[in-house]
């Protein structure tokens, strides 16, 4: 019998990144959920600096609110700015079901969100009703992809977003436009015989990265997948002949479907 291998990848935003062999099945992400990266960058505003505290992100999603939280502690959010070298941070990240975001709201943390205006720093009063969070503007409602990975911008409008009382206080009214950005693709792809039982792997150059066919259908998927061109080949059991496909083209967001293979016997 051929000894089989099931090679497992980390997907990151910029894709496939690391890669381990072990004994398990990598189709994680393409049952039905998704992987979501929550970053924040900001406009600028005329202040030097913006201390913000954030609790959590809430993703809607039929109705159903998801909840992330935080991973970062209180970051200047004027340190992050589109175009440079620094254009966003990590804000928070995690899974959840695949379909359309309704709703994005920012909730910070009752303390720690302070100003710094000429030098000078200060408290950022949050009004009432923080605990449920400020709505983000959402340029489009941004649908999710079944084992794809996406980006989520929170721009935070600094300019729009304080308020000077004048008497020496600031309020905190967080105007945050969201944009959602798919960092990565799919393969899938039907193989028979049934029998065959064959592991498939998605190799782009020496990285390789793939799952085990479904014994009951011979369907395959396999998510994380950054941009540009791989091929498949197909492992199976003893008694079979290997194949390859060539040249497939994997684009973000989409999932590309290959014709069905027919293993040959040998």
């Amino acid at each position: 019998m051929k000894k089989k291998l099931v090679y497992f990848a980390f997907a990151s935003l910029f894709g496939i990144t690391t890669f381990t062999a072990c004994k398990e099945d990598n189709n994680a992400g393409t049952d039905g959920t998704t992987k979501v990266q929550i970053k924040m960058t900001d406009a600028p505003g005329n202040f030097d600096e913006i201390n913000l505290s954030v609790k959590e992100i809430i993703l809607v999603s039929d109705g159903k609110p998801y909840v992330f939280d935080a991973d970062v502690d209180v970051f200047n959010v004027l340190d992050f700015r589109i175009g440079t070298s620094n254009p966003d941070i990590l804000v928070a990240s995690g899974e959840m079901p695949a379909g359309d975001i309704t709703e994005i709201r920012l909730v910070l943390n009752d303390s720690g969100n302070t100003i710094v205006v000429d030098g000078v720093e200060s408290a950022l009063v949050t009004p009432s009703g923080q605990s449920s969070g400020w709505k983000v503007k959402l340029t489009e409602n941004p649908s999710l992809v079944a084992g794809v990975t996406y980006s989520l911008l929170l721009d935070f409008d600094a300019a729009k977003s304080i308020v000077h009382t004048g008497n020496g206080k600031y309020l905190l009214k967080p105007v945050v436009r969201g944009i959602a950005n798919a960092t990565s693709g799919l393969i899938s792809g039907t193989v028979l015989p049934l029998e065959s039982h064959p592991e498939v792997l998605v190799i782009a150059g020496t990285d390789t990265v793939g799952t085990v066919a479904d014994p009951l259908t011979g369907k395959f998927t396999v998510g994380g997948l950054a941009a540009g061109t791989y091929a498949v080949k197909f492992n199976p059991v003893e008694g079979y002949r290997d194949s390859t496909v060539a040249n497939i083209s994997v684009v973000r967001g989409q999932n590309t479907v290959i014709d069905a293979v027919v293993l040959k016997q040998q």
